[in-house]
């Protein structure tokens, strides 16, 4: 279930990165019976496999021949379904601070406030930031008519938009604006009239063109035009129409994300070269009640491989359950023989 910011939740574990090994901890803690949030600044589950390699082969996935970066994640979100965990999508958690009753409250950059005894760091190799293009006058538009993902739809509603770029995200906002009926004109400017993204959006974004309902320029953006923060147009240069301007009052730029580690690296946690130390009993990172599993943690002999987050995701599921049931005792049991977890997954 999404959750489009703003509002006050109390779970069992955050977990900040909706990639595969944060995924599988949602599986790993609902065994367990402990509910989560995951927090994800991307718009879809999937991390680094739904958005640098949705459709190459992974090969090293336990019982899977063959499986791609997609299909993974169609299908652990089908294995967590049973959980009914939340997700907050393009928010990036941003402040940390402890609590009177001992839980974790985190902010995320869009105001959503959570609350939990337990915090667990999934986040990969970091936060996925966009990579923005070298243009003059660029802060100067920056969250007033330039953006680089769409937060709400309605934000474009009666616009003349202007999408750069040439790949899923570029296409699959062509398409989707066009598709809610929100936007009262749109141009597709790449510098080449090829494109990277699925050959059916491909296929989707040219019916669009030839029917007249989007404007594709080709040609590498030198400026934009405009006032107060306000886009007026975009000048482009092409090598067979030379200098020419594509009339905007909103622009969104998709070329492409790059990684950081964002504000966890400001959290008081024990890092080395750049990663989160942990535990390798629970995967616990030096502060009691936050941990850390997949890429974005180290230990000696770590292999960033997703079979490792894997396990990294039960062992910490286990070290949670005393942070959130402290009055319990943690009863390990088989998937293959307990009929309790059975019943939760819905398998008899």
């Amino acid at each position: 279930m999404p959750d489009a910011g703003g509002q006050n939740h109390k779970t069992d574990v955050i977990i900040i990165g909706a990639g595969p090994v944060g995924l599988f901890a949602v599986f790993e803690l609902g065994l367990l019976g402990l509910s989560a949030h995951v927090v994800d600044i991307l718009d879809r589950p999937g991390g680094q496999c739904a958005e640098l390699y949705p459709e190459k082969a992974i090969l090293d996935i336990p019982s899977r021949k063959s499986i791609t970066g997609q299909e993974l994640t169609h299908d652990l979100m089908a294995q967590i379904e049973p959980f009914k965990p939340t997700f907050h999508f393009q928010q990036m958690a941003e402040k940390l601070e402890k609590v009177e009753n001992g839980h974790w409250r985190m902010v995320t950059d869009q105001g959503t406030v959570l609350e939990a005894p337990v915090i667990c760091i999934a986040g990969g190799g970091g936060s996925f930031m966009p990579k923005k293009p070298k243009l003059d006058r660029l802060e100067e538009f920056e969250g007033k008519s330039l953006f680089y993902a769409v937060r709400k739809m309605d934000q474009f509603r009666g616009k003349n938009v202007l999408i750069a770029g040439g790949g899923d995200s570029a296409l699959d906002w062509v398409v989707n604006l066009q598709a809610n009926n929100i936007v009262s004109g749109m141009s597709l400017v790449h510098r080449r009239n090829e494109f990277r993204g699925a050959q059916a959006t491909v296929d989707q974004m040219y019916a669009l063109v030839n029917s007249g309902k989007v404007n594709l320029a080709i040609g590498d953006i030198l400026k934009l035009n405009g006032d107060g923060g306000q886009l007026k147009s975009v000048t482009l240069k092409s090598a067979e129409k030379g200098e020419f301007d594509v009339p905007c009052d909103a622009m969104l730029a998709f070329y492409g994300l790059t990684m950081k580690l964002g504000p966890i690296a400001e959290w008081g946690l024990n890092m080395d070269s750049n990663r989160v130390a942990v535990s390798t009993e629970s995967f616990e990172t030096s502060t009691p009640g936050i941990f850390c599993i997949g890429d974005m943690c180290t230990y000696p002999g770590k292999l960033k491989l997703i079979l490792s987050g894997f396990h990294e995701s039960a062992l910490m599921a286990h070290g949670s359950f005393h942070y959130a049931r402290p009055n319990q005792k943690l009863r390990f049991e088989h998937t293959t023989s307990s009929s309790a977890i059975q019943a939760k997954v819905g398998v008899s």
